[in-house]
């Protein structure tokens, strides 16, 4: 019995330290733009990201498409169905490593380059752009970067391609804990 009871401590105690080696959250921001001057605001937010971030720098990100929200119900239906066709590309995955990488202190802050990869709508791109760590209660992290739908086989219906931005601006911010 005293061995189970051993045996069950020092597994508990691996599991804990196996978790302290990364920080994450599942309730990642995920907001985009892709508004053009003298036409309808085109944005939406994802609350619902899952981000992780372990001691070596290395970064992963995951985005269920269906769960961006936009202002108006039509543009997300012709988002999902029509542009990203979250049924059968339900996800974006961000994977790659922040280039020289240390953990931030508290009441810190530091930014680093991510290199890596995205995959969106069934297409995987090398990507880079700054990563913004704070230390504060929690690391918080925030990215900008922008993308191009046709980099991803994203095909815009010509009857609205000049109310999209050839670029959309991609905003990230989550509370690492």
């Amino acid at each position: 019995m005293n061995k189970f009871i051993l045996s069950l401590l020092v597994c508990c105690v691996f599991a804990f330290a196996k978790a302290q080696d990364r920080i994450f959250t599942k309730t990642a921001t995920i907001e985009f733009k892709g508004s053009v001057p003298s036409f309808e605001p085109i944005e939406a937010v994802n609350k619902s990201g899952t981000v992780v971030l372990d001691t070596k720098g290395n970064l992963q990100a995951l985005v269920l498409i269906k769960g961006f929200k936009f202002p108006v119900a039509l543009m997300q239906e012709h988002f999902n169905e029509n542009y990203i066709e979250s049924d059968t590309y339900p996800k974006g995955v961000l994977k790659g490593t922040l280039a020289n990488y240390a953990a931030v202190t508290t009441g810190n802050k530091a930014t680093y380059t991510f290199n890596g990869t995205m995959e969106l709508h069934g297409v995987t791109k090398k990507v880079s752009f700054p990563v913004t760590l704070t230390n504060k209660n929690g690391v918080a992290i925030d990215a900008a970067f922008n993308l191009n739908p046709t980099d991803y086989d994203i095909t815009i219906p010509s009857i609205v391609r000049k109310k999209i931005a050839n670029e959309i601006q991609v905003n990230v911010h989550g509370d690492l804990k």
